[in-house]
């Protein structure tokens, strides 16, 4: 117990914006054409599953770094976020983590997420494209959040590929084309800012918060609702995360399914076998 106590005093007193220093770290391969990163969402208490994406895309070179969407622990305690940490430390990747709604403790609002990773909304880019993330984990967005997105949108045009990344998507397609759900709180709200990303062009939205997969576009704006990262899944769901392939304005969305299966005693043995050689 005092060994849990004051590793959590040393993470959350010495760790300082983690997402920035995350960003740091791929900042000097920028200059790169094509390239690859993977987008997941909803890990929540899902540790296995999480380990799995980890330890796939560890294999994958392409792969320059991975976001995660959101509900990145089941409550928001601080205890949760140490484990979280332990576990995405162990990537070779770097992985840039966004609130959600689940990253929302009753007693504390967004302090422990912003001591731990830094602003919710925030943008950066890499290569030809530049990335907007936005904090829908209230299911609402601010005036003051819609203003700075349309600066973001405006900056973003100087690149080939614009992405927005929100934990909780416009509409709920489970409902049918523009209807409400698991999604932001008001429809004239979702629609305000469909019709900014359509007027400004955004490449790919992505969403999560439903815990499965979707795919379409909310008028001329395509999007992609990935949450497959752990939590419980909903109908139909199934666990995944999104290799997003770009090279120049050609971009290829793949799904990679997570086995959950457990392996059998002879594939244990030869995987100890593989690890002793």
């Amino acid at each position: 117990m005092k060994i849990l106590f004051f590793a959590l005093i040393s993470i959350f007193a010495f760790t300082d914006n983690y997402n920035q220093l995350t960003m740091d770290k791929f900042k000097s391969s920028q200059s790169i054409d094509g390239f690859s990163f993977v987008i997941m969402g909803d890990n929540r208490s899902g540790n296995n599953i999480l380990k799995k994406i980890i330890s796939k895309t560890d294999r994958d070179n392409d792969i320059k770094f991975l976001i995660n969407n959101g509900d990145l622990v089941p409550d928001g305690y601080k205890n949760e976020y140490s484990e979280y940490l332990h576990i995405i430390q162990i990537s070779n990747k770097p992985i840039i983590s966004i609130i959600g709604n689940h990253e929302i403790p009753w007693y504390d609002g967004k302090t422990n997420y912003k001591n731990l990773f830094g602003e919710t909304n925030f943008s950066f880019f890499f290569a030809n494209s530049y990335f907007i993330i936005l904090d829908s984990a209230d299911n609402k967005i601010s005036t003051k959040q819609f203003n700075w997105l349309e600066n973001e949108l405006q900056k973003s045009q100087r690149y080939t590929n614009r992405f927005v990344i929100s934990h909780v998507p416009l509409y709920d397609p489970r409902n049918g084309n523009y209807q409400k759900g698991h999604s932001l709180n008001r429809v004239e709200e979702a629609r305000k800012l469909n019709n900014l990303f359509d007027q400004y062009g955004v490449t790919m939205f992505f969403g999560s918060h439903i815990h499965s997969y979707f795919r379409g576009y909310w008028h001329k704006t395509p999007y992609i609702i990935t949450g497959g990262a752990g939590a419980p899944l909903k109908k139909n769901g199934f666990y995944h995360y999104i290799k997003v392939i770009i090279n120049g304005k050609d971009i290829k969305y793949k799904i990679i399914k997570i086995d959950t299966q457990k392996p059998s005693a002879i594939e244990v043995i030869i995987k100890e076998i593989k690890d002793f050689l």
